[in-house]
């Protein structure tokens, strides 16, 4: 089955065939045809299955040949909000808008990408001039509202993307209160790669009737992604990731770390040890973090370390592996992260570095995924011989050629100190120290004296001890306010 069988225009279908994508996925060729029929719908797969263009496809046919949204685009006035499609990250967020402009551009609908992190201003300027398509986050689309720059009392089309996401990034009041904002009469669309009862709750509190699709085992992983875990000491796990990226000469890996931080010291560290190395986080700017991203892309940098923003919905063609230098704190995570790799069919490696601590991490993945990861050692790892961190451990003991410990060559002796003073302030006629003595800089005698008070300073404080008991005491009447009278 082709794109063009699915009912799409032939605007879209020559968008889509130009980009290179001929056969669609199957959540692709169950989805569109769902949401083209104007229902509600659910839908889950693994990540990496196109759901991106399995929900921006049909919207962007059904604003497209609408008769009123035609009428609308052909008119002088600002255009009105159809379609808002939200996502819990600023990068998922303008990966799908870029999404939703390849594959409108041969249809007259536009669209804007709204997010936090950035200046509201340029945001405000670009909405005045009216959008049919708004992708956004929560959080920023609020702020609109309650500047009044953006109105949704014209939406048609809801599109919830990473859902389970939002949810767990603690978005669901902010959905809530956009809900509410929303025409009752319209078509809600939820995409997630994961379900769980908190989706499903609430799914059930606004979608009507929804088409449930599930193209995949929930919480499944992708069947061409190799995944193997290595045990290592807490303390050599970046010695670790570098002997990996080193040993196998990995280009284009994503590193995920659990903290901010972490991310930071690891991207320092493998710059340290020669590889070309950046971190993002919630802590970089917006900027900062688009920047890094799109010179990854491009090439220009091999290892981006990143948190869990850079887990859901990016898409980076031919990435060959991804690492979890920390295993995630929510079992969910893990799925999302190694679907990095392996995305459209592709194979990929699936690396994670655990310790002790852990096991229970581990323990709660695999029972998730219902299966058990491939435990393996790490061969030619030998962190002994690796220089450690910058978190403060104590390198190695240098050893010699035949690996004994070496031994830390031995000082000369001092020559004893002199305890006597006149041996310490012995000096010849002319100023240099007696043969075999020690050497001292010369000692002026006045130092050497006792302490003697001199003659004024005496003086003064007798007198001073005088003066004081020669003054006569007030008289208490004085104090009262007066002195008797003689």
């Amino acid at each position: 089955m082709s794109f063009s069988h699915l009912g799409l225009s032939d605007a879209i279908v020559r968008a889509v065939t130009e980009t290179g994508y001929t056969t669609p996925t199957p959540i692709q060729t169950q989805a569109i045809p769902a949401v083209m029929n104007g229902g509600d719908l659910l839908a889950g797969a693994q990540t990496g299955t196109g759901k991106t263009a399995g929900f921006t496809l049909p919207v962007l046919h059904r604003l497209s040949t609408d008769a009123v949204g035609a009428k609308q685009t052909n008119n002088t006035s600002p255009r009105a909000i159809r379609a808002l499609i939200l996502t819990p990250t600023r990068e998922l967020a303008a990966q799908v808008e870029e999404s939703v402009r390849i594959y409108g551009k041969y249809t007259k609908l536009n669209s804007a990408v709204i997010f936090g992190g950035v200046s509201i201003n340029p945001q405000i300027k670009l909405l005045k001039h009216g959008v049919d398509i708004l992708v956004a986050t929560p959080g920023r689309l609020l702020d609109h509202i309650e500047q009044k720059t953006v109105s949704l009392s014209q939406v048609q089309m809801l599109v919830m993307d990473e859902a389970d996401r939002m949810l767990d990034m603690g978005f669901l009041p902010d959905l809530q209160r956009i809900i509410n904002l929303l025409p009752k009469k319209r078509q809600n669309l939820m995409f997630s790669a994961t379900f769980s009862p908190e989706i499903k709750k609430l799914a059930n509190s606004f979608l009507t009737d929804p088409v449930t699709i599930e193209v995949a085992r929930s919480n499944a992983t992708a069947d061409k992604v190799t995944q193997v875990v290595y045990k290592v000491a807490e303390e050599h796990k970046r010695e670790a990731v570098a002997h990996i990226l080193r040993s196998r000469e990995l280009k284009q890996v994503i590193v995920f770390s659990n903290t901010k931080i972490g991310a930071s010291r690891l991207a320092r560290g493998l710059e340290q040890e020669g590889m070309k190395a950046s971190a993002i986080h919630g802590d970089k700017t917006q900027q900062e973090r688009m920047a890094a991203l799109e010179a990854f892309k491009r090439g220009e940098i091999d290892v981006l370390v990143a948190t869990d923003v850079a887990a859901r919905g990016l898409d980076i063609s031919d990435l060959p592996c991804v690492i979890n230098y920390d295993l995630p704190y929510n079992a969910e995570d893990y799925v999302h992260r190694i679907g990095r790799t392996g995305r459209a069919g592709a194979s990929g490696d699936a690396i994670s570095i655990y310790s002790d601590k852990d096991e229970r991490l581990l323990v709660d993945i695999e029972k998730l995924i219902k299966q058990a990861i491939r435990k393996a050692d790490l061969a030619g790892f030998n962190p002994g011989a690796v220089r450690s961190d910058e978190r403060g451990e104590r390198r190695p003991p240098r050893r010699g050629a035949e690996g004994e410990r070496s031994e830390r060559p031995e000082r000369p002796e001092r020559a004893a100190r002199p305890t006597d003073r006149a041996e310490r302030t012995e000096r010849t006629s002319n100023g240099s120290r007696p043969a075999g003595g020690p050497r001292r800089d010369k000692v002026d005698p006045w130092f050497l004296k006792p302490y003697e008070p001199t003659r004024a300073t005496t003086s003064t404080a007798a007198a001073s001890t005088t003066g004081a008991s020669a003054k006569p005491k007030q008289k208490l009447a004085a104090l009262l306010g007066g002195l008797p009278k003689e």
